[in-house]
């Protein structure tokens, strides 16, 4: 239970718009510590467990993951959704709401999250970075979403992906105005990556003998 609560306290963290920096300000953890935590190195005590739980406004069955699974969210729905964070005694700018749906429960291995970055009405700031061990696969299901990663700025459009060692600064943002941006992530906190695999030849053709 305590590995599998990395991912979950990684998502709250990301709910809230807060940076590993700004939440160890606020709980007196160091940045490094709740980077092992998040990715699973580490187990936190049932202290830092509870530091966390009040920093980023939930609950410990939240974060425990033993609270009752609420109804599946649709894509319409949750763009229109944006979920505030609490007061981290940093000042937050347009754009930093968001809202992030788990995709996977399990311990270990690759975790899936849907993002949903709210309608902006005017260009954003550049997207404040993070870094980080792991590595990601970000992909755009809807809108236009600006990464900024190390010096480079990217735009993505829907179906377009990245992907990169998070160990890279990297942020993202909506590059509106113009409407919200859905995009998936896949993560591996231990460095984990996807294993594309090449299409087999005979479009059409079923798994047997050739």
């Amino acid at each position: 239970m305590l590995a599998a609560m990395g991912p979950r306290l990684r998502a709250a963290r990301e709910r809230s718009g807060a940076t590993l920096t700004e939440v160890g300000r606020t709980t007196g953890i160091s940045p490094s510590t709740l980077s092992r935590i998040e990715t699973g190195r580490r187990g936190p005590t049932l202290e830092v467990f509870l530091r966390l739980a009040k920093a980023y406004g939930v609950s410990l069955d939240e974060l425990a993951g033993t609270a009752s699974v609420a109804a599946p969210v649709t894509a319409s729905v949750a763009a229109s959704v944006t979920v505030p964070g609490p007061d981290l005694r940093t000042p937050r700018r347009p754009g930093d709401d968001k809202t992030v749906l788990p995709l996977t429960r399990y311990v270990g291995g690759l975790h899936a999250h849907k993002h949903v970055l709210p309608a902006v009405d005017a260009p954003p700031a550049r997207p404040r970075q993070v870094s980080h061990d792991g590595y990601e696969w970000l992909c755009v299901l809807y809108g236009r979403l600006w990464l900024a990663l190390g010096d480079q700025d990217l735009v993505l459009g829907a179906g377009e992906v990245a992907e990169f060692d998070t160990r890279t600064a990297h942020g993202v943002a909506n590059a509106g105005p113009g409407g919200p941006v859905e995009y998936l992530i896949m993560f591996g906190p231990q460095g984990e990556r996807l294993r594309p695999r090449t299409g087999v030849s005979g479009a059409g053709r079923g798994p047997g003998p050739r």
